[in-house]
């Protein structure tokens, strides 16, 4: 009887560690399973907020969503290039307050060049070049594939916004790197992000002492010529190039032409035009104080 029991007993003890096992395994399942499908939840969420990005609570719900998902999945490299961007748009066209706008370009450029860093394609090459950090670093973005183009990109534009509000040494200092950044991506896509690369080159080298103001010129015009419907490389154009040159007559009939025109003749880059068209409107408001 007593050696019954005991079997008895112990049959029940593994039974029940058995049904301990398989709980817990089902309730550590359902735990990641729902927090992926939140996650999904948050990027689909945020994605939507974004595709309605022309109003500032559209941004901010993006910027919100997106930011939530990224702080949840860092490792993601379409996540956070989608949050730089992101970022940078808030920065651009919404932010008011200065400190806060180049807290934004500085986030978003943190968020690329770790994302860069961290990327296999990256990581690979990096890990083979010869030199300090710094060189290293170069060399490897001069051999970057395109998979780095996006996180390139937002990178160097961030980087780039973010300077303007720098004293001048700072801009000659990361001069480099944004030149080798934006090379790179010129000699694999020219056409990325609506000729994305001439427009920054355009707008930062009216930054740069020393540099020739029509090296900026140049540039634009290239950036135009391969996309001439994107509002952006006009407006760029204005407040970079023409206000430095002191032109004021073509500085307003860019701006006022671009203001005229209908932004839904292009739907795929619709958004971005109609903020283009109201940072157009702003930048006018702001004429005589621009060229006293």
């Amino acid at each position: 009887m007593n050696s019954l029991g005991s079997k008895q007993k112990l049959s029940i003890l593994l039974f029940s560690i058995f049904c301990i096992f398989i709980l817990d395994c089902t309730g550590h399942q359902s735990g990641r399973i729902s927090n992926e499908e939140s996650l999904t939840s948050t990027i689909k969420k945020g994605k939507l907020y974004w595709d309605q990005r022309t109003d500032t609570t559209s941004i901010k719900n993006a910027q919100f969503f997106i930011g939530s998902a990224y702080s949840q999945k860092p490792s993601d490299y379409d996540l956070a290039i989608l949050y730089s961007e992101i970022l940078y748009t808030n920065g651009l066209f919404f932010e008011k307050n200065k400190i806060d706008k180049a807290k934004l370009f500085l986030n978003g450029f943190k968020i690329c060049k770790k994302a860069v860093y961290n990327h296999p394609d990256f990581s690979s090459i990096y890990q083979n070049a010869q030199g300090d950090s710094s060189f290293r670093l170069l060399s490897t973005i001069s051999e970057a594939p395109k998979s780095l183009i996006p996180g390139l990109f937002w990178w160097a534009n961030n980087l780039s916004r973010y300077l303007n509000s720098k004293p001048v040494l700072e801009r000659i200092k990361n001069r480099e790197l944004i030149e080798v950044i934006l090379h790179r991506i010129i000699s694999l896509d020219p056409s990325f992000n609506y000729s994305g690369a001439y427009r920054i080159f355009g707008s930062f080298y009216t930054r740069i002492p020393g540099i020739e103001l029509s090296q900026s010129k140049n540039y634009f015009d290239q950036a135009i010529n391969l996309n001439p419907n994107y509002f952006g490389n006009f407006i760029h154009l204005a407040e970079f190039y023409y206000q430095k040159a002191g032109n004021k007559e073509l500085f307003n009939k860019i701006l006022t032409d671009i203001i005229n025109l209908d932004p839904s003749t292009y739907p795929e880059i619709m958004p971005e035009n109609i903020l283009y068209q109201e940072k157009a409107k702003t930048l006018l408001d702001k004429e005589s104080s621009l060229f006293e």
